[in-house]
């Protein structure tokens, strides 16, 4: 465990960081997250003592990819990642949890505070649950990718998320 801890502590290092006075250049794309919204189904999840939701979009019984936020949180961006991953030749079934517990950083600082506040052996735990439920409901085999922090998140799911075909 002392290994996971330190490649995520590593992989947090490596992320930039700007200055608050900067906006992010996500902000205008944050106020389109809801158009993006209406193609997933927004489940919920539970985990031994928490529930957490999640988006989903995609062809039913196809392989599944669980996809990782970038320190932004569950955005527009991340969201279009997942449509266009759905679309991939004869279609995947793409779930993005949400780490964050249903905030978006719309600036730097922001985004730094929520990542730095993860829980990360819980994420890569809510990870586990949605690798579970995707093969509980007909992906024969699940992948996970990660954008960021999330590509970070995926590496360690890798090694410690048994469930985990790719």
């Amino acid at each position: 465990m002392a290994t996971v801890r330190l490649l995520l502590r590593s992989a947090s290092a490596l992320l930039p960081r700007r200055s608050p006075l900067h906006s992010s250049r996500f902000q205008p794309r944050a106020a389109m997250a809801s158009d993006a919204a209406s193609q997933f189904h927004k489940i919920q999840i539970q985990r031994e003592d928490t529930t957490f939701d999640v988006y989903v979009v995609g062809k039913e019984n196809a392989p599944g990819v669980v996809v990782l936020q970038e320190w932004w949180g569950v955005d527009y961006e991340v969201k279009n990642h997942a449509i266009h991953i759905s679309q991939i030749g004869d279609g995947y079934r793409a779930l993005i949890p949400d780490l964050y517990r249903g905030k978006v950083a719309l600036e730097v600082a922001e985004a730094q505070h929520l990542m730095e506040g993860l829980d990360w052996q819980g994420a890569i735990k809510d990870i586990q649950a949605s690798v579970k439920w995707l093969k509980e409901n007909g992906s024969p085999k699940v992948g996970v990718t990660g954008y960021c922090m999330g590509g970070a998140l995926a590496i360690a799911s890798g090694v410690l998320v048994p469930e985990v075909d790719a």
